[in-house]
């Protein structure tokens, strides 16, 4: 039986959950528009394969792009990371964040 859409969505809630704590190391947070996670989940689930293509496709179209703006200086430490969708395409917006302190 396919999976539902909130299915799908679900375990790109999972997959963003595990990406999220990669950045949390950096203080940058990583927040997807419900049209973002919508897209996500359209594009990357394969009625044949079910939702397999899902991480890859996060891989391919999240990770790489934010790895790519990490690496150019467009995300640094302590930002927050708004991800929407434009014309079919995921698009970033970045914001920096003030730094959290550790309360003792």
């Amino acid at each position: 039986k396919p999976l539902t859409l909130a299915e799908i969505e679900q375990i790109v809630e999972l997959q963003l959950k595990l990406l999220r704590a990669r950045l949390a190391d950096r203080h940058i947070e990583l927040v997807l528009t419900e049209a973002a996670k919508e897209h996500i989940a359209r594009e990357g689930y394969d009625p044949v394969y079910g939702a397999r293509p899902l991480k890859r496709f996060i891989q391919r179209n999240l990770e790489t792009s934010l790895s790519r703006k990490l690496l150019a200086g467009e995300i640094t430490d302590n930002s927050r990371v708004t991800v929407d969708v434009r014309k079919g395409e995921l698009v970033f917006t970045t914001e920096r964040i003030a730094k959290q302190t550790s309360a003792k």
